[in-house]
Parts: structure tokens; C-alpha cells; sequence
């Protein structure tokens, strides 16, 4: 495609680009670089590139969206960058303008309409989609497919199986829309988004993050009309979509009075603090974006903030902690998780090398790039392994989905809990 007929309105801004120094402090601390040793597939030689298209230097050829297309998005660069570059940003920019510009094969095109405007969105279809999934791993279908050995036929087909979330029944389409009364005295009303995928897979997640806000003075309100956050459309360059979604989740939480807006998943949080970036040209939504800006919080975040019920029994058990990319590189949230699993009576927390080193998760990274992915989770078991915890405790649902497939290939069958999971069994211990 020829640089001269761009459509720029979602391009990487001018700005943003010119803040890299290209120094390279970054390489270190980008899986794909370490991994394929590639300087185009490094923060720095990525944007090195967007500047070639921006400047119509280069075209958005195979090769460009192919290297935009590896990054997991993790922003681990962000944390290493002295110059302050937004690579977020940039890379989330790039993914856009490639969108608004290539036209996929119509097959591909098919599927992720399907996915990203009609199965995320719906919380019918997804139910419907979920009954299904449940029904193949309750039946024992599941367990027979992957006994038969069949998926190795299909090239990593049987890896990529591994990772699919299991359905727990009941979902929580059931509570959304209700309210949730705090235990004893009320201290806070807070809103909960409960997801999309997260309402089929994490269901007993959701439960727990509201008893835990219940035990700890929160009147919990799961907003009858919001739905999916935009986090998975973000990252796939289809802003359009996302900023229904999040005018339409905006609109559902603004006027309900809460003290906070509360998400349990740091792909999500991130997104979610981030709808005034999406909405800024929005007149009708820039000042509502960033009032619910300033009200959104990752759970971790909010109940470190607030005067914690101590559990009042301890657990005995010893955890090592996995920091979600986009809770400690996006949202700068490292210090809290911590806190919280200090704070129970019993757990003994051990640091693991490398803990806010993507796990390969990053979305549906791990499925479109499964390779890169399963190379880069067997270096976290790796760290994993070394604490010798007998449990792994992380802050993310995917980042979650991709751990228990490695407890399983490369661990000890370790189990992976959130922490708000490990909070909930200590107050029910």
C-alpha cells in the first residue's frame, strides 16, 4: 500500500514518536527482542518504523504490520524508558492505522467481526458460547480429546488447546445488575465490572472479589448495562468498537454515585483508566471520560488504599507473586498486591526472578502467536520453580489462564489463584 494514500486520523501522533531517544535502554526488558534477538522487533526499532510510515518513507507492507503484530503489548518498555515514551500508546496507534488501512483476506475479516463486534459485546452469545464449552469439558469429551492424542496432527493445536479457560457454571451474568451489601458497617459504594469472558471463565473470580469488598464495607453494585471493556479490541487496532464500549460503559457507572469503579483484571484496568486517551476528540464524552478516569481502580489498588479487615486466621501457605504486565508497567501498581498478601496471618510471599516478565499471555497472544508464547512462559516456570512456593499468585485472568498451563507442562501442578482469591479463602478459612 502506497505511503501517499494513508488514512492518518489514528496514526501514531508526531508527539509521541519524537520523545524516543533510541537510546536502547528498552531492549532488555522486551520478551520479543530477547527472544528473537531482532532489532525490528524492539520498542525501539518498532517505532523506528512508524516513523518511516508517518514520514512516508516506508509503506505498511507485510513486514511492518508483521513486526507491529509481534509486540505483546506489555509495556514492560515504559518502566525502562528515561525519556517517558507512551510505547502503549504508540503501539496501540500503529495497530489502528494499520486497521483503517489493510484490507484482510475476507475469511479473517469474517472472524474478527464476529469476534470483536458481535461475540464480545453480547452477553447472550457468550452465555450461549460458554453452555457450549461447559458442556464439552463437563461431559468428559474434553479430557477423552486430549487422551486420544488426535490434537498433534494439527500443529500446535494441543498447545494451543491447553490454554482454552474452562467454563464454571453458574456464570455471573446472573449478579449483574444486582447489589451487593457491605458486611457490617457500609464504608463504601463501589461499582464492579465484571467483563466479558470473565463472566463464563471467572466466574468464581468475580464471587470472590465481591465477598472480599463486602467483608471489607463495600456496597457493590454490578451495573446492569455495562459490557465488555474494549481492552481485546484496543489491542487489535479496532478502536472504533472500543470507544462504543466505552461511551456505553461510561454511561452506565457516571451517575451512580460510587466511590470507586472497580476491575479484578489488569488488561482490563488499563484500558478502562485510559477512555479519556480514547474519547479525547469526543465532546460529549472527554469530561465524562475523565471523571470515570478518576474513579476506576484495579482491586488491588483500591482495597490497599482502604483500612483492611485483617483475616483473622492464617492460611500457612507460601505464594510467589507474578506481576500482570499491565497492572505494574500500565497501571504502576506493584507495592499493593504485595501489601494485601502481607497483610494475611500465614502467607509467606517469595520473590521470583523476574516477576514483571510477560508470561506470554498478553490477550490472545498466546493463541496467534503460540510459539513465542510457550517460550517465554517455560522461562517463568523457570523462575516460578526456583521460590519452590507451593502456589502462584498473580493479579490477571489470562495472565492466570497462562500459568496454570504452565503449572501443568513445566511446574509441579501448582495451583494459580488472584489475590483477591487468596484474601476471600482467608476470610472464609
Amino acid at each position: 500500500m502506497a505511503a501517499s494514500n494513508l488514512t492518518n486520523i489514528e496514526a501514531p501522533r508526531q508527539k509521541d514518536l519524537d520523545k524516543c531517544v533510541h537510546c536502547g535502554l528498552c531492549l532488555n526488558s522486551c520478551p520479543t527482542y530477547r527472544e528473537l534477538g531482532v532489532e525490528m522487533d524492539s520498542p525501539r526499532g518498532r517505532i523506528y518504523q512508524m516513523v518511516q510510515v508517518a514520514e512516508g518513507k516506508a509503506e505498511i507492507s507485510e513486514d511492518y504490520i508483521e513486526h507491529m503484530d509481534l509486540c505483546l503489548a506489555c509495556r514492560g518498555c515504559e518502566s525502562a524508558c528515561p525519556s517517558g515514551v507512551n510505547y502503549g500508546r504508540l503501539i496501540e496507534a500503529a495497530r489502528a492505522h494499520i486497521e483503517t488501512n489493510v484490507k484482510r483476506p475476507w475469511d479473517i475479516e469474517t472472524l474478527r467481526n464476529f469476534v470483536f463486534g458481535t461475540l464480545l459485546p453480547s452477553r447472550f452469545l457468550l452465555s450461549l458460547a460458554g453452555r457450549g464449552l461447559h458442556l464439552f469439558q463437563a461431559s468428559g469429551l474434553q479430557k477423552l480429546v486430549r487422551s486420544s492424542g488426535i490434537l498433534k496432527r494439527f500443529g500446535n493445536l494441543e498447545q494451543i488447546e491447553m490454554l482454552s479457560p474452562p467454563a464454571e457454571a453458574p456464570f455471573f451474568f446472573s449478579s449483574i445488575g444486582k447489589v451487593f451489601p457491605a458486611e457490617g458497617e457500609k464504608r463504601h459504594k463501589v461499582a464492579f465490572m465484571a467483563g466479558c469472558i470473565a463472566n463464563v471463565s471467572f466466574a468464581r473470580l468475580n464471587e470472590a472479589t465481591v465477598r472480599v469488598l463486602q467483608k471489607n464495607g463495600c456496597e457493590v453494585h454490578i451495573p446492569k448495562e455495562q459490557n465488555c471493556c474494549g481492552a481485546l479490541h484496543v489491542h487489535a487496532g479496532r478502536k472504533d468498537d472500543a470507544r462504543e464500549l466505552a461511551k456505553n460503559n461510561i454511561d452506565a457507572t457516571i451517575d451512580g454515585g460510587f466511590d470507586a469503579i472497580i476491575t479484578n483484571a489488569a488488561g482490563c484496568g488499563s484500558t478502562l483508566k485510559e477512555y479519556d486517551e480514547l474519547l479525547e476528540h469526543d465532546d460529549a464524552y472527554r469530561d465524562k471520560s475523565l471523571a470515570f478516569k478518576a474513579k476506576m481502580k484495579d482491586v488491588n489498588e483500591f482495597l490497599a488504599s482502604i483500612e483492611l479487615r485483617a483475616p483473622s486466621k492464617p492460611l500457612n501457605m507460601t505464594v510467589t507473586y507474578q506481576d500482570s504486565c499491565h497492572l505494574c508497567h500500565g497501571q504502576k501498581i506493584r507495592v499493593q498486591p504485595r501489601k494485601l498478601l502481607g497483610a494475611i496471618p500465614g502467607v509467606t510471599l517469595k520473590e521470583m526472578a523476574l516477576s514483571d516478565m510477560c508470561c506470554g499471555s498478553a490477550g490472545i497472544y498466546n493463541v496467534v502467536h503460540n510459539d513465542i508464547a510457550m517460550s517465554l512462559l517455560s522461562k517463568k516456570m523457570q523462575s516460578v520453580n526456583a521460590t519452590g512456593a507451593e502456589c502462584i499468585v498473580t493479579a490477571n485472568p489470562g495472565c492466570m489462564i497462562q500459568l496454570q498451563a504452565g503449572a501443568k507442562i513445566h511446574g509441579t501442578g501448582q495451583p494459580v489463584l488472584h489475590v483477591v482469591e487468596v484474601l476471600d479463602r482467608a476470610y472464609r478459612s
